[in-house]
């Protein structure tokens, strides 16, 4: 079938890109490309983490398929949760890991559950790439490369977690650049799923064997956890803009909410193609994302900027749930008859646990700092956590796109400037892509290259903290992009995050 992928690896598009070239729709490609990427970016994605898919079948109306990881049922408070510090080169950066910061994962789940509600072809044939990958190994290039030298620690942590993730050939450290990383266990888990579904890692062998690890070494999750867990299917958040009906992920997710709030702010204030990059331009969204960062604190909004109704239903719905913003990859396609698919995927930075005898690594969502803003161990029990992830859809009369991004709170500013990049100023979807970007945080204004250095100066003025990054860079997100238009296929892999986007004729 004809469509188009945009990801942040290969392998992960090939998988995609070999569906839709043995008749498979968008969701077929979808799920063997999240299959891929829980082999071929083994820190931002496994099947021992949880996700998002925002789907829309062309004969069908809109769903959220929400799979994203659950706190479990109780807390134990002497569970085996413990700090590790990870050397950003600029910054240092704390992490929890350990078997208590294990969250009930729901990837698994999710993959057999959107097969069965929306696939076309068999689960074999589907996982059949992510095997194949993990079998005979894929090569570790610069960013994954990358990604392992910030969480070495973490994969270092335990015996099963070095032997896996460790070459041997670079001084015992995690894989380099050209490496081949095997998988043996983690194909035989997905030849497993392919054959029996979920059962074995929910109620079989590998489920008893992780429960009762669980019980004996300081974890929270028990039999009830995985007995109980199930994707949930959600009415997406809808959103007009600038003649787009934008799609996105709703409550009790943050992200999607945030992107809306912004959004309206946006439209408020019309743009045109003379104002990019203009002083107008960028100290617009910089105010956008400010005040946009005032609502997700909860502390209030200026006057008359957003709608109270709305702001009301955002605080109604991330009332009681916790909130994780992990390191993240994202996934999108289009195919010929017109299914659209945005999936997001993270596995925090991981658990350092991997289930023994699957290759599977276990997130550490439960170690996120957000998620305990009263002390570690204090999250409400048996709730969906919320994410900032937000897998996005937008349609017009004649276009249809799917955009997503990685980035931890940078991913909503990323997803938010790619799509005003289209519309506001008539970017192609490439362009919109690798436009230069801003991010406002914490009083400090990042902005990437490519910006007039003046109106950088001018911003000055008015963001003291502002930050000049000296090249482009995965901080301010990935956000992979794929459209159609009249049968024509368009997109982008972002480049920030190692993007990669196929065709399909």
């Amino acid at each position: 079938m004809q469509g188009a992928v945009a990801a942040g690896h290969p392998n992960t598009a090939e998988a995609a890109r070999l569906m839709l070239e043995a008749g498979g729709n968008a969701f077929d490609a979808i799920l063997a490309a999240m299959a891929a990427a829980c082999v071929a970016e083994p820190v931002l994605a496994s099947l021992g983490g949880g996700g998002f898919l925002l789907a829309h079948p062309h004969t069908g109306s809109p769903r959220l398929f929400d799979f994203f990881v659950q706190t479990p049922w109780q807390c134990i408070p002497d569970s085996h949760f413990y700090p590790i510090t990870t050397d950003f080169g600029a910054t240092q950066q704390e992490f929890h890991i350990g078997m208590g910061s294990i969250a009930m994962p729901g990837s698994i789940d999710g993959l057999v559950h959107i097969h069965k509600t929306l696939g076309s072809l068999p689960m074999a044939e589907i996982l059949a790439p992510a095997i194949h990958y993990a079998r005979e190994g894929i090569l570790i290039n610069g960013l994954q490369a990358y990604i392992f030298s910030l969480v070495e620690p973490i994969y270092h942590s335990t015996v099963e977690a070095r032997r896996i993730y460790r070459d041997n050939a670079a001084d015992n450290h995690l894989h380099v650049t050209g490496s081949c990383l095997q998988q043996p266990e983690l194909a035989d888990s997905l030849e497993i799923i392919a054959r029996e579904g979920r059962r074995p890692f929910y109620a079989g062998d590998f489920a008893r064997r992780f429960i009762k690890d669980s019980e004996e070494n300081g974890g929270h999750l028990r039999q009830v956890d995985l007995q109980n867990f199930q994707t949930i299917v959600r009415q997406p958040l809808k959103q007009q803009y600038q003649g787009y009906r934008i799609l996105s992920n709703p409550g009790p997710s943050a992200g999607g909410l945030l992107i809306s709030f912004a959004q309206q702010l946006l439209r408020s204030m019309p743009l045109n193609q003379q104002h990019y990059g203009s002083s107008r331009h960028l100290g617009m969204l910089a105010s956008v994302m400010e005040q946009t960062n005032i609502a997700r604190g909860r502390y209030g909004v200026e006057p008359g900027l957003l709608d109270r109704e709305r702001l009301d239903i955002y605080r109604k719905a991330v009332s009681g749930h916790p909130l994780v913003s992990r390191g993240t990859t994202h996934i999108s396609v289009i195919d010929g008859q017109g299914n659209a698919a945005s999936m997001t995927l993270s596995n925090g930075e991981g658990s350092g646990y991997v289930l023994p005898g699957s290759g599977i690594m276990l997130n550490n969502m439960l170690g996120e700092e957000d998620l305990n803003p009263h002390g570690f161990n204090c999250w409400p029990v048996n709730r969906r956590v919320s994410s900032m992830m937000a897998p996005t859809l937008a349609e017009n009369s004649g276009r249809l796109i799917a955009i997503g991004s990685g980035g931890s709170n940078r991913l909503r500013t990323a997803i938010l400037q790619t799509l005003s990049n289209l519309p506001d100023f008539d970017m192609d979807p490439q362009a919109a892509v690798f436009a230069p970007r801003i991010h406002f945080e914490r009083d400090n204004l990042h902005v990437e290259p490519g910006f007039d250095p003046e109106v950088v100066a001018h911003l000055q003025t008015h963001y003291p903290k502002l930050t000049q990054w000296p090249e482009k860079n995965l901080y301010f997100g990935g956000t992979h992009t794929v459209m159609r238009q009249q049968n024509q296929f368009s997109g982008a892999g972002d480049p920030r995050r190692g993007g990669v986007f196929l065709l399909q004729q």
